[in-house]
């Protein structure tokens, strides 16, 4: 049976001080329960070695020339062993390492902006690594540290932090040009009509466009010149509505900028329902990272202060 780590600190520590007392005295490893504990402990080393390491008298306790050589190449060695768990002990007061971080596109260009440049400047060694894909992943799996979702996609397991606005919402729009030629919908089934930039998902699944106004739910589900990947087209989808080609179904926040240049113009605006805003989430299984402790501790804060 190999010897316990605990109890080749107590050798060390007795060794070093020249008796049971002393040692305990001082705070040896393995003192907790006085120079007794430390006695056992020894005991217990020389009984799996099968060797004595140290000479007792009533008066003092030295090594044996086992007891010598153990030393000598045991106390550069716990030496080692001390000052790599003071290294982990830095970490988590000055935390450093790689976040791996798994986030949709809308989180990626509307949330995050917000939050990792003043993280990362707090944190300089910390390191970044992020994963923009739309499909809901087992982050541990998947080698990350966290994720971000909506409420209705996220694992009753997880825990879930808000992060980003609380209240969120999708626009419809076109070009101003786009409605004086086509005409402006009073319903949403009008869109039936219209000629709509579609987004679809990694999975193939092109969501129907979803409205609520007083309680009353409309889903359609229109058809147009274009579908594109949501995880990497949607700047060329607006591009391509600002252009006059069709019409827009994104998060406001996204568009924001070419609806308040008028480049964008929204219709249906009381249709448009608002929902709840994204969550970092990830697991409670295990102790979590100092990275990811940071930047949680880092989102609360800047929660707190919103």
């Amino acid at each position: 049976m190999k010897p316990d780590l605990s109890d080749l600190n107590a050798f060390v520590a007795v060794a070093r001080a020249g008796g049971f007392r002393e040692a305990a005295r001082l705070g040896g490893a393995g003192a907790g329960g006085g120079a007794s504990s430390l006695s056992e402990a020894v005991r217990r080393l020389e009984e799996r070695l099968g060797v004595r390491l140290l000479h007792r008298t009533t008066r003092s306790v030295a090594p044996t020339e086992a007891g010598q050589r153990l030393m000598e190449r045991l106390a550069p060695a716990l030496g080692e062993v001390e000052a790599a768990l003071e290294g982990i002990g830095d970490l988590r007061d000055r935390p450093a390492g790689t976040l791996r971080l798994n986030v949709p596109a809308s989180a990626a260009r509307l949330v995050l902006p917000q939050i990792v440049p003043g993280f990362l400047a707090a944190y300089p060694d910390i390191r970044l690594d992020l994963t923009v894909e739309e499909s809901l992943v087992d982050v541990l799996a998947a080698g990350c540290d966290a994720g971000i979702r909506y409420e209705e996609r996220l694992e009753q397991d997880m825990i879930a932090v808000p992060i980003g606005p609380r209240q969120q919402r999708f626009a419809c729009a076109a070009a101003p040009a786009y409605w004086d030629r086509r005409g402006r919908p009073e319903h949403p089934r009008d869109l039936l009509a219209h000629d709509c930039l579609r987004g679809r998902f990694p999975s193939g699944a092109v969501p129907p466009w979803e409205f609520e106004r007083d309680g009353e739910v409309v889903m359609v589900d229109p058809t147009g010149p274009m579908v594109f990947g949501v995880n990497g087209a949607a700047d060329l989808a607006v591009d391509t509505a600002v252009a006059g080609v069709g019409v827009i179904f994104l998060f406001e926040d996204w568009i924001r900028p070419h609806l308040d240049s008028g480049a964008l113009e929204p219709v249906l605006t009381d249709w448009h329902q608002p929902f709840s805003g994204p969550f970092l989430y990830y697991s409670g299984r295990r102790l979590t990272p100092p990275p990811l402790r940071a930047f949680v501790d880092y989102v609360r804060s800047r929660n707190a202060r919103i």
